[in-house]
């Protein structure tokens, strides 16, 4: 999905090898590499899952509820830890790359922001900046949280309030659209901003952007991919509007 449309589901990409190529070429962004780490198409929302969101849930019935409505365990620390420590280490071996926290990002779609959000919560140490593209903040099915506020939602947002990282250092990128999936998301986005604000970040070190008329695909997601690479990785950083 990230870099070749003739072998995806939906004849959709990213095109995020083209699009670093340009802002590295104009001179937009520093140099970079990209990996892309594969994910287990059934199991996506398992991996992705930020598992200690559970432990700020109030009630116990309805944490056991969670577990057993997604039909197995939540595994999104095991998948950070794969990332942190195999993955990272086998990159920063084998490139030429800058190892340390201020040259290390991390992002995705969907889920995929999701996880990059608590990837930074919890290895604040190791990524420097974070891009969550149309962030599944609702954290459920469509049928979940196209009304109402919900358990997950809530509790995730009570572990990000006691998680975010410190905003001398690190920067953290928001966007949705307006259709399809991504227009479920305003409400949930606008909490989420207010615990940035609170926790510190400006307009310097994060950002929170609508896109008008963008839906939840890889066709919007490539369109505007630029925007969140020179945020984050823009030598003087990037003015964006929001």
């Amino acid at each position: 999905m990230l870099f070749d449309s003739t072998i995806t589901w939906n004849k959709q990409e990213w095109r995020a090898d083209e699009v670093a190529a340009q802002l590295m070429t104009e001179n937009k962004i520093r140099r970079c590499i990209i990996v892309g780490i594969w994910n287990r198409d059934l199991y996506r929302y398992e991996e992705y899952f930020p598992e200690k969101a559970l432990t700020f849930m109030k009630e116990r019935r309805s944490t056991k509820f969670i577990r057993k409505s997604m039909k197995c365990e939540p595994l999104g620390d095991a998948y950070l830890r794969m990332v942190v420590k195999e993955v990272k280490p086998y990159i920063d071996s084998r490139y030429s790359t800058y190892p340390d926290r201020d040259d290390t990002f991390i992002m995705g779609s969907s889920m995929g922001g999701l996880i990059s959000l608590y990837a930074i919560c919890e290895y604040p140490d190791v990524f420097g900046g974070a891009g969550c593209i149309s962030t599944h903040l609702p954290m459920t099915g469509v049928g979940f949280f196209r009304k109402y506020d919900n358990k997950i939602a809530r509790a995730f947002r009570n572990y990000l309030s006691a998680e975010l990282p410190s905003a001398e250092n690190h920067k953290i990128y928001f966007d949705f659209g307006t259709k399809t999936l991504d227009k479920w998301y305003g409400p949930y986005q606008k909490k989420v901003d207010r615990l940035m604000s609170s926790a510190g970040f400006t307009s310097e070190n994060w950002v929170t952007v609508k896109y008008e008329g963008h839906d939840h695909s890889e066709r919007s997601w490539s369109s505007r991919l630029h925007v969140p690479m020179e945020f984050l990785l823009g030598s003087r950083g990037s003015s964006v509007k929001k």
